[in-house]
């Protein structure tokens, strides 16, 4: 009798350590027995689910969708079975963000899983975090393709003009001025791309950009002065067709945009015509589209799916690094719009890019 008295207090004691570990742990905690009955839980876990006393005693099935997560019965169902402890990430459809662990309930005397104790860690602002971070890591990658893709014409055309200096005749130095100003041109044009992308160094989020009211028609001119080289080599046509004129945007963004589209329709110009390519914008439900056609060599329907890959290139004999359309649709991307192509080989092509309408002009 003393024994049996004895053995009572001790488990008296034991459910009173246990009640208190319950009462102050700051960490949701289910207990939930081998049967799928809820048993206990902790006061963070009743104000997280919204659980209440009456719950307890409940069958987990009861409960489940208090806890947001469609597998979770899946998963302590599996704990019991095995034995083995499982732990993952989960997010519930309130798009919160737990570090889930289920360990099994093991009694001692039989080795036999007698429930499972699930703790719920929120970690909703670390994924918050890392997710920022690979997006500005993916941000950081842009930027350096970026100028290493935009910075390539003007160097091309400053090489081209230093060599043209070193054959000038000796009375042939009435061009020098005309040459020496293409030197200066190209050496801005560098000196431009290269603020563009790093002056938001300057500012508090190190690859932040911001975006301002730009105007389309500075956007178009911009890519027309950079490419003059390339549109007076293939005698290529400019048209423009501005439907909107403004859009609120990141500047150099916006350009390398306009200035890869155009560029691609002149270096891939059908080798029966000179180039011709229209450049229109226009407001379509909730976005504002920027539509390049030309009159090029086209591209296979098979390869529609390939173009925006980076360093894809469907022709070897035109000089590139097949790096142009992959900017073009990443920064579509991250800017929450998308890019389309048509195309017929022999006939030309039409990209149209959807931006997202935040502040347009008319």
């Amino acid at each position: 009798m003393h024994d049996q008295k004895l053995q009572v207090n001790a488990l008296t004691d034991l459910n009173e350590e246990l009640e208190n570990y319950f009462r102050n742990t700051i960490i949701p905690q289910l207990f939930v027995d081998a049967s799928l009955t809820l048993r206990k839980f902790t006061p963070p876990a009743m104000k997280q689910f919204s659980l209440n006393d009456s719950d307890i005693g409940k069958p987990i099935t009861d409960v489940k969708e208090n806890f947001r997560f469609p597998s979770i019965l899946e998963n302590i169902q599996q704990v019991i079975d095995t034995g083995e402890i499982l732990e993952k990430e989960i997010q519930t459809i309130d798009f919160r963000w737990y570090q889930m662990n289920i360990l099994p309930y093991i009694v001692r005397k039989n080795n036999k899983t007698n429930g499972v104790i699930i703790t719920f860690v929120e970690i909703t602002m670390r994924i918050r975090d890392l997710k920022e971070q690979e997006r500005l890591i993916a941000e950081h990658e842009l930027l350096l393709d970026t100028i290493s893709h935009d910075i390539k014409t003007p160097l091309t055309s400053l090489d081209l003009t230093i060599e043209m200096l070193k054959a000038l005749p000796d009375k042939g130095m009435e061009r020098f001025p005309l040459l020496l100003e293409k030197v200066e041109n190209s050496l801005q044009k560098m000196k431009d791309v290269i603020f563009d992308l790093t002056d938001s160094r300057n500012h508090q989020q190190k690859y932040k950009a911001f975006a301002e009211l730009i105007s389309f028609e500075h956007i178009v001119e911009d890519a027309r002065l950079t490419l003059a080289p390339q549109i007076l080599e293939s005698g290529a046509v400019i048209n423009t067709e501005i439907g909107v004129s403004e859009i609120m945007f990141v500047r150099r963004k916006l350009r390398s945009i306009v200035y890869n589209l155009v560029s691609n329709a002149i270096k891939y110009q059908s080798a029966n015509r000179a180039p011709v390519v229209t450049i229109r914008t226009a407001l379509e439900e909730a976005y504002v589209t920027i539509t390049v056609s030309d009159n090029g060599m086209g591209i296979a329907k098979e390869n529609l799916n390939t173009i925006f890959t980076k360093f894809q290139r469907l022709n070897n004999d035109v000089e590139g690094t097949g790096v142009g359309l992959y900017l073009v649709k990443e920064i579509v991307d991250y800017a929450g719009g998308k890019i389309t192509v048509e195309s017929e080989v022999g006939k030309g092509s039409v990209f149209k890019v959807y931006l997202k309408l935040e502040h347009i002009t008319h």
